[in-house]
């Protein structure tokens, strides 16, 4: 099984499906080889036509609830990074498979597709879902399309296992993924004379410096009995950008950032203080100076976190097949919060580690693909016992 697991992950990784390129030739792949299976597949076509999430089930097409096995099949850029070799040619070495994505999260997706032979021999009693995305990686855009269909179908199953890499540890909450563009509008003007115009650099600045502050006061916000390292909801400035020269008052600006909350009431805090903040200080300045001056954000993404809960089914489930006792949280988020969301139990376990992801020679250990090939063999089994 692990040989037929490395020659699809080859096949996975040969698709360069950075977001911001298609997926669709990927999809469509994957499609083909479950449909041979006899699964019931469905492709969900974005509005461009060239992104598609795949919904695909095996077992009683009548059952209700069932085992959703989940994945993203976008990866990051690999532009400026220095690979050893092809980062879309899957490389062996000292027991290790090297290429983009193949830890995050195309390894997961190769053990479901190697085992989907076994599923389908199998006399499931309840349905096994395959569930893949486009742009995870940059808001889990796929995965909001997949929940809102599912809810528009009236189709709910009852556990998520998302396979991002957790080097097959239970995952059972993550924080929460909020990302925003802030885009200053100023006037521009000659840089010997800077108060005939409006600096969109110096306003980005000073909305940066709230958003400092907040980011502190964040701290104080944090439950006692907080999970999470570091305890409290952060905020990280990813990118500033502004003017085009020393002698000219930049009229644009930019500012991405995001934060990770922990509990809804924070993510609330941020963004009203941030917009009261421009509405009652930093716009009125630059409009008294140019009206037309505007600070407009985007909602790259929010994304929920996956919250801890005292009784978890999908916890149980992975605990069983995997022998574990424990489970752990981590900083990074998933789309395990977009099931739980609307109303399933969702636990992140994969193989891999996430030190490896988005790195220069990413990897994953064969022996981790080997653990979930094991997972996933005893999930098949403890599905064809009665519901």
């Amino acid at each position: 099984m692990l040989d037929r697991t490395q020659a699809l992950l080859k096949d996975l990784v040969a698709y360069p499906t950075v977001s911001s390129d298609s997926n669709h030739e990927m999809i469509v792949h994957i499609a083909a080889l479950l449909s041979e299976l006899g699964a019931r597949v469905d492709l969900m076509e974005d509005e461009t036509g060239h992104k598609a999430n795949l919904f695909a089930t095996m077992g009683p097409a009548d059952a209700p609830g069932g085992v959703v096995l989940s994945g993203h099949t976008d990866v990051v850029p690999v532009a400026d990074q220095d690979w050893s070799s092809d980062p879309f040619a899957l490389r062996e070495a000292d027991g290790r498979l090297y290429g983009r994505g193949s830890c995050d999260m195309k390894g997961f997706i190769a053990c479901t597709l190697a085992m989907a032979p076994r599923f389908a021999r199998a006399d499931l009693k309840r349905p096994l879902h395959f569930a893949f995305t486009y742009d995870e990686e940059v808001g889990c855009l796929g995965g909001q399309a997949l929940v809102a269909e599912l809810k528009a179908r009236g189709i709910r199953p009852d556990i998520a296992i998302i396979g991002e890499p957790t080097e097959m540890k239970i995952i059972d909450a993550h924080k929460g993924c909020f990302e925003y563009t802030a885009e200053f509008h100023g006037l521009e003007g000659h840089g010997s004379d800077p108060g005939v115009g409006v600096n969109a650099a110096e306003y980005a600045v000073r909305y940066v410096t709230r958003l400092l502050e907040l980011r502190d006061a964040l701290k104080g916000r944090a439950p006692a009995n907080s999970p999470f390292d570091p305890p409290f909801t952060t905020i990280n400035l990813g990118r500033i950008h502004g003017g085009v020269a020393h002698n000219v008052i930049p009229g644009k600006a930019e500012v991405e950032w995001e934060m990770r909350p922990i509990q809804p009431g924070d993510a609330d805090f941020v963004k009203a203080e941030i917009a009261r903040y421009c509405d009652e200080v930093l716009l009125p300045e630059m409009r008294a100076i140019h009206p037309d001056a505007a600070i407009d954000t985007t909602v790259i993404g929010e994304v929920v976190g996956l919250d801890p809960m005292d009784e978890n089914a999908a916890r149980q489930l992975v605990a069983e097949l995997t022998g574990q006792n424990g489970t752990q949280t981590v900083p990074f988020g998933t789309e395990a919060g977009l099931f739980q969301d609307m109303g399933m139990s969702a636990v992140v376990c994969g193989p891999g580690a996430i030190a490896q992801a988005h790195k220069p020679d990413e990897f994953v250990a064969i022996d981790q693909l080997g653990q979930c090939l094991a997972m996933l063999d005893r999930l098949a089994t403890q599905m064809e016992r009665a519901a």
